[in-house]
């Protein structure tokens, strides 16, 4: 039978056992230094190792709109993705990314007139990408929306907010992207 002594150590390991754990989830993210407010990141203890001059090209892909008055989880993505690279120590300057939109997505391109039409809300909700988005361009992410989705849609140049261009397509987006040495991010 185990002794008082034994069962306290027993105890006392497995709370700290736990309490280690405690620390993971939710509380392990920070926000990034490059893109402040959104793409919350962790930092991780990474075997697979940056090359030095390593240039990232990534091409990603929205075609869900976020739920009113929410941030789309892809964009918020693009911002991820600068923070956590950055905060690896990848220069700015070596951080290339595009975002192309389409299907109901479109929407959360646009400036409010046009958000809260598509939504169905009145003023004074406003866009909640329109921050967000504003500091992708000004980072230099591309934005394409797919110009088949915007006729569908009803959505014109002048709707998109500043930094968001039209393409042809979604499809046109990509194969350009590709022909200039983007990758393709497959989530």
């Amino acid at each position: 039978m185990p002794t008082s002594i034994t069962l306290k150590l027993i105890f006392l390991s497995l709370l700290l056992a736990f309490s280690s754990l405690s620390h993971a989830g939710k509380e392990a993210f920070k926000s990034g230094t490059a893109i402040k407010d959104y793409g919350q990141i962790a930092v991780v203890d990474s075997q697979l190792a940056i090359p030095k001059d390593m240039v990232f090209k990534v091409a990603f892909d929205m075609s869900k709109a976020a739920k009113p008055a929410e941030i789309n989880r892809s964009l918020n993505t693009l911002a991820r993705f600068i923070n956590m690279h950055e905060d690896a120590g990848v220069p700015a300057k070596n951080i290339h990314l595009a975002m192309v939109v389409h299907g109901n997505a479109v929407g959360d391109l646009a400036k409010n007139e046009f958000y809260r039409q598509q939504h169905g809300l009145e003023a004074p909700i406003e866009n909640a990408n329109k921050a967000l988005i504003k500091q992708l361009t000004q980072y230099g992410v591309k934005i394409y929306i797919c110009g088949q989705s915007a006729a569908y849609y009803n959505l014109d140049n002048e709707a998109l907010l500043p930094g968001v261009d039209m393409a042809l397509s979604a499809m046109t987006a990509h194969a350009i992207l590709a022909e200039q040495g983007f990758t393709l991010n497959p989530f």
